[in-house]
Parts: C-alpha cells; sequence; structure tokens
C-alpha cells in the first residue's frame, strides 16, 4: 500500500471515529432531555466519562503503534498527522473535563467565587484611595505639587474676571440712559473743540503765510514787471469803456509769474468781465480758472483768463460780503464757468444769479452748512 494510500485510510478512519463520537453525544442529550433533571446529571458525567475513556484509549492506542513501529521508517508527514491528532484529542480531553467539572459545579458555588474575586477588587481599590488621601493629608502645604498650585491660581482668576466681567454688565444694565446721553454728549464736545483748535490753528497758518506773502513783496526789487504795459493798456481801456472807478485796485502779481491783476467792483464785475471777453483787441476768450476763498473778513472770486491774441494772461478778483456773497455769474459769457461757480457755491455759499443750473455737485442738497468756510462745524459730529 502507498503512503498517498495508507495517510487516506487513516484521514477516514479519524472522520469515522469523530462521527461516531458526534452520534454518541447527540443521543446521549436526547436521553438527557427525556429524563428528570437528577438522571441528566448522571447521564451526563457516564457520557463524559466515555468520551473521556475513549479519547484515552485511541491516545494510547496510537502512542502505542508510534511505539512499535521504527522511528527512522516513519514517515514524517504521518509523524505531523500523528502529533497534530494527538494534540487535538488531548485538548478536546481537556474540554470536556472543564464542562464536566463545570457543570458538576453547583451555581451557588460559581456566584460565590465571582463575588469573592469582586469584594477582593473592591477592598484593593479602597486601600489604595485611603493610602492616596492620607498621603495628601500628611504632605506639608509648601510641598504641594506646582500644577496643582497652578491650576488652582488659574481656576481662582478666572472666577475673578468672569465676576468683573459680570459686574460690569450689571452696572451697565442699571447705568440710567441720561448718564449714557451725558457721555455722548461729552465726546461731541470734545470732537468740537478739536476741530474749532485745528481750524484756528490752519487760519493762523494761512494768516502767516499772508504776512510772509506781504513781506516778500515788499523786499522784492521794484523793477518795473515786463507785463506791466500790458496792465497799463488794459486798465486803459476799460476805464474808457466802463468808466473811472470800475475798479478798485491793480497791479502785477510778482508771486504768480508776474501776471497783471484787476480787483473789480461788485457793480462792474460782469461789465470788466463781459469788456474783456469782447473787446476785439484783448479778446480774453479762455476761461482757465474760477475758484472762492474763505478770508475771514469777506469772500473774494478770483477769475484766470487768457488771451490768445494778446498772448497774455489776466487775473479778475472781486470781494463780496461775508454773509450775503452774492455775484453775477459768468456762464453767459464763458460756458467754462459753469461747474467752478457750482462748486463755488456747494463749498463755500457764494451765490451766483443768473446760473443756468446753481445746484451743490459734491454734496447732497440737504447738506448743512459749507465745508470750505473758516467757521464751518460738522452738523453731526460723530459722523
Amino acid at each position: 500500500m502507498s503512503e498517498k494510500e495508507d495517510l487516506a485510510k487513516q484521514k477516514a478512519e479519524a472522520a469515522a471515529r469523530a462521527k461516531a463520537v458526534a452520534l454518541a453525544r447527540k443521543q446521549a442529550k436526547n436521553e438527557a432531555a427525556e429524563k428528570p433533571e437528577g438522571d441528566m446529571d448522571i447521564a451526563k458525567q457516564k457520557a463524559a466519562a466515555a468520551a473521556k475513556a475513549k479519547a484515552a484509549a485511541l491516545a494510547k492506542k496510537q502512542a502505542k503503534e508510534a511505539a512499535e513501529k521504527p522511528e527512522g521508517d516513519m514517515d514524517i508527514a504521518k509523524q505531523k498527522a500523528a502529533a497534530a491528532a494527538k494534540a487535538k484529542a488531548v485538548a478536546m480531553a481537556k474540554k470536556q473535563a472543564k464542562e464536566e467539572e463545570a457543570a458538576e459545579k453547583p451555581e451557588g458555588d460559581m456566584d460565590i467565587a465571582k463575588q469573592k474575586a469582586a469584594a477582593a477588587a473592591k477592598a484593593k481599590a479602597a486601600a489604595l484611595a485611603k493610602k492616596q488621601a492620607k498621603e495628601a493629608a500628611e504632605k506639608p502645604e509648601g510641598k504641594m505639587d506646582i500644577a496643582k498650585q497652578k491650576a488652582a491660581a488659574a481656576a481662582k482668576a478666572k472666577a475673578v474676571a468672569m465676576a468683573k466681567k459680570q459686574a460690569k454688565e450689571e452696572e451697565a444694565a442699571e447705568k440710567p440712559e441720561s448718564e449714557i446721553d451725558a457721555t455722548k454728549q461729552k465726546a461731541a464736545a470734545a470732537a468740537k473743540a478739536k476741530a474749532a483748535a485745528a481750524a484756528k490753528a490752519k487760519a493762523a497758518a494761512a494768516k502767516n503765510r499772508t504776512a510772509a506773502q506781504e513781506s516778500e513783496e515788499a523786499d522784492t526789487p521794484s523793477e518795473i514787471s515786463p507785463n506791466q504795459s500790458k496792465l497799463d493798456q488794459i486798465v486803459s481801456a476799460i476805464e474808457s469803456y466802463v468808466g473811472q472807478g470800475a475798479l478798485l485796485e491793480n497791479y502785477i502779481n510778482r508771486l504768480s509769474k508776474d501776471v497783471p491783476t484787476l480787483v473789480a467792483n461788485p457793480d462792474t464785475y460782469f461789465s470788466i468781465a463781459k469788456f474783456l471777453r469782447y473787446d476785439e483787441q484783448l479778446d480774453f476768450s479762455y476761461l482757465s480758472e474760477l475758484h472762492g476763498t474763505d478770508f475771514e473778513s469777506h469772500m473774494e472770486i478770483y477769475v484766470h483768463l487768457h488771451s490768445f491774441k494778446m498772448n497774455q494772461s489776466v487775473a479778475l478778483k472781486v470781494k463780496l460780503d461775508r454773509d450775503t456773497p452774492v455775484i453775477p455769474s459768468l456762464v453767459p459769457l464763458w460756458s467754462g464757468a459753469n461747474w467752478p461757480e457750482c462748486e463755488a457755491y456747494d463749498l463755500l455759499g457764494i451765490n451766483f444769479y443768473e446760473h443756468p443750473d446753481l445746484k451743490r455737485i459734491l454734496l447732497g442738497e440737504d447738506w448743512k452748512g459749507y465745508p470750505l468756510r473758516k467757521d464751518y462745524e460738522p452738523y453731526d459730529v460723530e459722523v
């Protein structure tokens, strides 16, 4: 017989033995189900003893066969299979023994063992806790763990901060509305005072600049300007057309490239401008600039004109009453005066009558006051 056939035969015999053991167990269980409880325990014991005896006999037989066969001739594969079967049989015998021991042991004994184990664990935990409490009580305060001290201090600081916060919130909630309004009024007054101080400083700086300019003009050598002859020509033509006294003043502006400057009477302002625009010899057809200025004592309009025919520029100025600054519009003469006059109206409050569409172009129509006036105060200081 070959080794393979021998191995297959052993496997078949082992399977048949296992099947017989399983069948015997099943029959034992069935018989136990039909018997009273006392008979069932006896039957279980008998079945367990029979199975144990059968397994021991099988193991003994296999050991005897193995001992009788020469060790050198035994096939390695068969040795492994025999050892595995033997180990399996021993494990099964141990398992059955444990099951039988557990089945035979009264339930009360098992509960007592569990209770003893639980009581022992509880006693151990209590002893450990008692030991730790004793060590903590005996430990001097100075030797307290630093980490615990820090944690306690942090918790205390947090509680204090929370208490302060709650106190502030309660104080704010109980604070009368009048006190809140008073605080706002104080802030508004402070802002107003700050704005007034800034305006005062600005005015002082402007005054200093004016004084410096006058001083510079006084120190300037009295040389005749190259534009003096043109200024004389323009002044003579105006007085001939408009009349004597039409100009309050005329001069060469040394600080602005020697531009001839004409200071008109408010009543003759428009007539002089019209003459400069349409006179064939002068022909100041281009208006390059128009703006207003607040000098605190009066308002002033400055118009800068240029004549391409004469290749000459001229400045036309007029002083206005600060409380009621009203002057004719130059839009009928130069359309370029439209937006500059709207800007002077918007920021300084100068009224140009006969303007085709005088309106605020930078601020809204409901804006309070004129921001370029020296005494301007914001309507709402908090904005």
